[in-house]
């Protein structure tokens, strides 16, 4: 096999993978475009699958061209399968009627290292500092002051008496939910989380 068909082999195995999620989504509403393309079904589900992943992202994993990625999210789009959200300067995009407003914001700065670095620690010790986040996260201590005041800003985090997460339920659900999608700080938190949080059913 040449180098070539084994990139496309490869490629038509992601596509099938996240098509098979997709298809299984119960977001997914969208209808035939008469096409034999996996492309459509295999974006629903990475989206699905990875809520908040901005264009660059989802176009990579998925082996996609720019032309066919931006065709097939703005039919998605339209036919509202899947929503999206201006972040700085990325796109994000979520399965359709899936997240509140909170939600979406929450889960685009989660796909950010270093937020979602340093609301993974605070998780699990809300008594960190902001000299302890830089050293914990071996950045800056202003890249925290930084990224504490973004997350102040979209209603993430308090800055009033230290670093206080403002809806930390809700963040672990999220964080837990989509682990695997994140990095592995998410992961080991997962296995985690019942330790942190106890929910009355």
């Amino acid at each position: 096999m040449t180098r070539d068909g084994g990139v496309d082999e490869d490629k038509r195995a992601t596509l099938r993978r996240f098509a098979a999620l997709g298809a299984a989504s119960p977001f997914v509403r969208f209808t035939d475009d008469g096409s034999d393309s996996d492309a459509p079904d295999a974006i629903a589900g990475y989206v699905s699958a990875h809520p908040g992943t901005h264009f660059s992202k989802l176009r990579d994993d998925l082996q996609l061209g720019t032309g066919e990625t931006q065709h097939h999210l703005h039919r998605l789009e339209n036919d509202g399968v899947v929503a999206s959200q201006k972040d700085g300067d990325y796109r994000r995009y979520f399965p359709a009627d899936q997240f509140t407003e909170f939600e979406q914001t929450t889960l685009g700065y989660l796909r950010r290292a270093t937020p979602r670095g340093m609301l993974v620690t605070l998780l699990r010790d809300p008594t960190v500092t902001a000299s302890e986040l830089a050293s914990a996260l071996d950045v800056s201590r202003p890249t925290i002051s930084n990224y504490a005041a973004d997350l102040e800003s979209a209603g993430l985090l308090s800055r009033e008496d230290g670093y206080a997460i403002t809806e930390p339920e809700t963040i672990l659900t999220l964080l837990v939910r989509y682990a695997d999608s994140f990095g592995g700080d998410a992961a080991e938190l997962a296995s985690e989380a019942d330790s942190l949080f106890r929910y009355d059913p």
